[in-house]
């Protein structure tokens, strides 16, 4: 019984490719970061809208990341802490 080993620029070789970034957590962290300017100008009822869709794409994101074709857990947990806080700065913006 003969084993292949596969060999560099081998075609029969197995293709393993780099894990790709979940777009989910970057929506999430473009709409953390979106939440926080429209808080800053103004524009609290969008900058909360926005704060909630950061928190769920985040989690959404973060449930794609076990696997381990896909990257951007990081990412995503990242983008539901600034959801949050960007909820408490968008109800201050609303406030204020």
């Amino acid at each position: 019984m003969s084993r292949y080993m596969p060999q560099f620029g081998d075609s029969r070789a197995p293709a393993v490719s780099a894990p790709v970034r979940s777009t989910a957590s970057i929506v999430a962290i473009i709409s953390a970061i979106a939440s926080f300017y429209f808080s800053a100008h103004g524009r609290g009822l969008l900058a909360l809208l926005l704060a909630f869709l950061a928190i769920g794409a985040g989690l959404v994101g973060g449930l794609r990341a076990l696997s381990p074709r896909v990257s951007g857990g990081i990412l995503s947990i990242l983008a539901v802490i600034l959801g949050v806080i960007a909820i408490l700065a968008a109800l201050v913006a609303i406030v204020l």
